[in-house]
């Protein structure tokens, strides 16, 4: 978050998204339980929770494509699905569907009708975004596309109207490593230009590319707000510690045993430091090296890391069980 230029709020722009007192019964079930959400205009913006929390209902009601049961939803003070906010939005689904015997350019094409786009737009826009989402070269049929590259191209549509919101679901759970970087690069550059809101399992991405992030739970939000907030208010004094010493196998020999030691688990495969999870990041530092000391050891490494948003999740849906 360090250096990031959030997009300036001005009084007399109204939120991209904004839910108030949202509410979705089915039968006795209710999946969303009074959401209050507020998303800035211009800004990226992280919608987390666990499988069932409620995400993909809030969404379907921003689409228009279900209905509340109770409070309200406004897309830049509009209702979802009016004639006004319609244009706005581009979307995508975890699983975009295209017809088989199309290929992308055809598909990008007709999207353009769809917005009645004008011819040189249309013919502008459409060979941008092949070439942004690495589709330029590709003139196979979208029926022999590997998921990632129908992810790649979902995004692709979800932008030929140049949409002030852009809605994505999962946009780079299908992607490799390199698809997936593109990805948060392209929507780290819409900062500021379009509002991106979307939903994803994948935290780190949230931590690289969001401004603010709103976590689900039982279908109310369990926190919000920008990311360096939320993990400071929520993420106590718990954090991680990266040891590492002269014998590791005396260190997590001794580790179990120590009442504010949560976990340990190596750095990565065959690494000589250790990686704890501890209940006071300053206080088990100081007793860590202590320890250490007391045994005739050395301390190489010693470092300390405050709770991840990864951290402030888990906590968060296991309260909320």
């Amino acid at each position: 978050m360090t250096g990031r230029k959030r997009p300036a709020r001005t009084a007399s722009v109204a939120p991209a998204i904004e839910t108030h007192g949202l509410t979705k019964q089915y039968g006795a079930r209710r999946v969303l339980d009074g959401l209050d959400l507020s998303v800035d205009a211009g800004s990226v913006f992280g919608f987390l929770g666990a499988n069932g929390a409620g995400k993909t209902t809030a969404i379907r009601i921003l689409l228009a494509l279900a209905r509340e049961t109770g409070g309200s939803a406004r897309i830049f003070g509009h209702a979802p699905g009016s004639a006004e906010v319609r244009p706005l939005i581009g979307y995508c689904p975890d699983v975009p569907g295209f017809a088989s015997w199309m290929t992308a350019r055809e598909v990008l094409e007709q999207a353009a009708t769809v917005f009645q786009l004008p011819k040189n737009t249309s013919r502008r826009r459409v060979a941008d975004l092949l070439d942004l989402t690495g589709l330029a070269d590709t003139r196979a049929k979208v029926g022999g596309y590997s998921r990632g590259m129908r992810q790649r191209l979902g995004l692709a549509q979800a932008l030929i109207n140049s949409p002030r919101l852009l809605i994505l679901d999962e946009p780079t759970s299908a992607l490799d490593p390199m698809g997936r970087r593109a990805v948060l690069e392209l929507i780290t550059e819409l900062r500021g230009k379009t509002t991106v809101f979307f939903s994803t399992h994948l935290l780190p991405d949230v931590e690289r590319v969001c401004d603010d992030v709103a976590i689900l739970s039982s279908g109310r939000v369990a926190a919000a707000g920008p990311i360096r907030e939320v993990r400071a208010r929520f993420g106590g004094t718990r954090g991680r510690l990266i040891v590492e010493t002269s014998d590791p196998a005396l260190l997590r020999g001794m580790l179990p045993d120590k009442p504010w030691v949560l976990t340990v688990e190596d750095e990565e495969p065959g690494s000589r430091a250790l990686v704890l999870t501890v209940d006071d990041l300053e206080e088990s530092a100081a007793r860590v090296a202590a320890e250490i000391a007391s045994r005739g050891e050395r301390l190489y490494r010693l470092e300390p890391r405050e709770a991840s948003l990864e951290d402030v999740f888990v906590d968060l849906v296991k309260a909320g069980r």
